[in-house]
């Protein structure tokens, strides 16, 4: 990251615009700001872009009338839509994706890790399944700290002792069994052709696995996997084949969750544990479950926003960001304008305080998720904010709630014909997970145990701070931030949102929907805008080249706000929006390969 430092070499100026930061948010209903690049025209009821744009890239949407699947892969978006055409409904699509992308999207596609599903039936009916990883039963809270209670520096993220009892299978084999429509083999048969027969790497994809083979020589000494044979660099369009991930997906086709929880695949990946030095056991895989929680629901304005209850932070998060910004004139203000960016900023500082504070697995910790979105509660977060200046983030603590006791990854999201609708953001945690393959299986294992607070008020691998409610103990399941969002509009399904991205996944999402809902955006506009992300501590605001004009720039700075303009991307979006007309509207991010196919 570059780090922005910009001056002001006139006091005078500097004066105007301190006193401007008091008077921005009380302009004139129709007025337009200035400052950001982008604002709403009330006239025409849309959103305007200024000279200089928005956008990460001008990339169009792709639209479709009878399903839409949008994944981070455009072999793994074809399967889903190809499951589509046979008959299957959104959830078929979704498994077959699921697994696709196992295959296709090493990196973060997954059998070794786990995730979260939100599905919205056609009749509107809503379930989120949790099938995110577990610590083993030998897992303990210290079992990354030295003797003086220090953290052992990267235990928690790269080899065996990283990784959790992983949930995908689970996840999907119980999704299929209570919503699937066409047969188990149906829908994994893709991905296994795709493993024996090879897919074509794409220029990012061969750029990853070169990028990584040091890594993986290193965790895996015996093994060449995900190398060539000669052990030269992978080139854009060369095939990956993969016979023994094949035999591994054959299994589970064949034996359902058996295929992967015992037998021949748990033999391989326990002799993989005890070769590495990990702890997952065959009790550990026998006993894991995915379960069905109930779905957080709530509103924003006239929309129903239908997001991941805990073990995922996501959906409370993105609530409590809706409704503290919910009485701001955002559209009015403009896009990314400083009073825009401001309020925004402040929300995400004070909710991640909260995350830390009261997130956790809820069946093992109590989880105040009510009082935490409540609206009362909310307004007592805003009671130390002032348009003048920053809040330092060292005074921004949890809020007090009465009675409480105290990034890799990817999306996908898919729409059918019916109306059924599915979002899944599913996880290795960090890119290629823990670098373990096991051996003779051919799939990579989670490091997903990073997620957990391994010390209270140390940071994880996305910087994120935790506390006693995320700490390890067997059978836990670690705190995420995935936050897949299915949002409806006068009781229909209007949008299927969410993205990829760690730490950054929550803000992504929240500034994703209210580009839609609040700056007349289109899904695909939306999600090629231009982002920004703050997430409390370290107390600084990361955002993208050019998403900040330099008026909004300056603003900021005067109040005290510290920017870091980022070398690199935010998000990976996946989503689909349902359009007045009944055209469904896929919008893949352009900042990777993320594709979007519709028919």
């Amino acid at each position: 990251m570059k780090k922005l430092s910009l001056s002001f070499n006139n006091a005078i100026i500097l004066t105007f615009v301190l006193l401007r930061a008091c008077r921005t948010g009380q302009q004139k209903p129709g007025v337009r700001q200035s400052t950001g690049v982008y604002q709403y025209d009330n006239e025409k009821k849309t959103a305007v872009a200024r000279k200089s744009g928005p956008y990460y890239s001008d990339r169009q949407a792709v639209t479709g009338k009878n399903g839409m699947v949008a994944s981070a892969h455009p072999e793994a978006s074809q399967v889903g839509v190809a499951i589509l055409k046979a008959g299957g409904n959104a959830v078929d699509a979704a498994v077959a994706v699921q697994f696709a992308l196992a295959v296709v999207y090493p990196g973060a596609g997954n059998i070794g890790g786990g995730g979260f599903m939100v599905f919205r039936d056609k009749t509107g009916q809503a379930f989120t399944l949790d099938y995110r990883e577990k610590a083993p039963e030998k897992a303990d809270k210290d079992m990354y700290l030295d003797s003086a209670q220090n953290v052992i520096p990267r235990l928690s993220i790269t080899g065996h002792l990283a990784s959790g009892v992983p949930g995908s299978v689970a996840g999907m084999a119980e999704a299929h069994r209570r919503f699937g429509k066409l047969t188990w083999a149906q829908v994994l048969q893709p991905a296994i052709d795709l493993a024996e027969k090879g897919v074509a790497l794409t220029e990012r994809e061969a750029l990853g696995l070169n990028r990584t083979k040091k890594s993986f020589l290193q965790v895996n000494p015996e093994k060449r996997y995900f190398m060539k044979a000669d052990t030269t660099d992978w080139k854009t369009g060369e095939l990956l084949i993969q016979k023994d991930l094949g035999q591994t997906l054959r299994r589970i086709q064949q034996q359902g969750r058996a295929g992967f929880y015992e037998g021949e695949t748990a033999r391989l990946l326990v002799a993989e544990m005890q070769r590495g030095g990990g702890i997952i056991t065959e009790n550990d895989l026998k006993n894991y479950q995915a379960v069905w929680r109930d779905p957080l629901v709530g509103t924003f304005r006239n929309y129903k926003i239908i997001t991941m209850p805990p073990t995922s932070s996501g959906g409370v998060a993105l609530l409590q960001l809706l409704r503290l910004v919910e009485p701001y004139p955002l559209r009015r203000w403009g896009w990314n304008s400083d009073s825009t960016v401001q309020v925004m900023i402040e929300a995400e500082r004070r909710v991640y305080a909260d995350r830390a504070k009261f997130l956790g697995d809820p069946d093992f910790v109590k989880v105040p998720v009510n009082q935490l979105i409540d609206k009362d509660y909310l307004k007592t977060r805003w009671s130390d904010f002032t348009f003048a200046k920053a809040t330092d983030s060292r005074a921004i603590k949890g809020g007090t709630l009465p009675g409480y006791e105290s990034l890799e990854t990817t999306h996908f999201s898919v729409v059918d014909q019916e109306g059924n609708a599915v979002a899944i953001t599913t996880t290795l945690n960090g890119g290629y997970g823990s670098r373990v393959v096991v051996g003779g299986a051919g799939f990579l294992m989670n490091n997903e145990m990073d997620d957990f607070s391994v010390k209270p008020g140390v940071p994880n691998m996305f910087g994120l701070i935790g506390n006693q409610a995320n700490a390890i103990a067997p059978g836990k399941r670690m705190l995420s931030s995935m936050t897949p969002t299915i949002v409806e509009q006068a009781g229909k399904l209007y949008m299927v949102v969410g993205t990829p991205g760690g730490s950054t996944i929550i803000t992504s999402v929240y500034q994703t929907i209210l580009n839609v809902l609040e700056h007349g955006m289109t899904m695909q506009q939306s999600v090629n805008a231009l982002k920004f992300h703050h997430q409390w501590l370290p107390d600084n605001t990361l955002f993208e080249n050019g998403a900040f004009s330099d008026e909004t720039i300056q603003k900021l700075q005067s109040r005290g706000y510290k920017l870091e303009q980022l070398t690199n991307s935010l998000g990976r979006m996946d989503c689909i929006l349902l359009r007045p007309d009944g055209t469904l509207e896929g919008a893949s991010d352009p900042r990777a390969d993320n594709t979007s196919v519709g028919f």
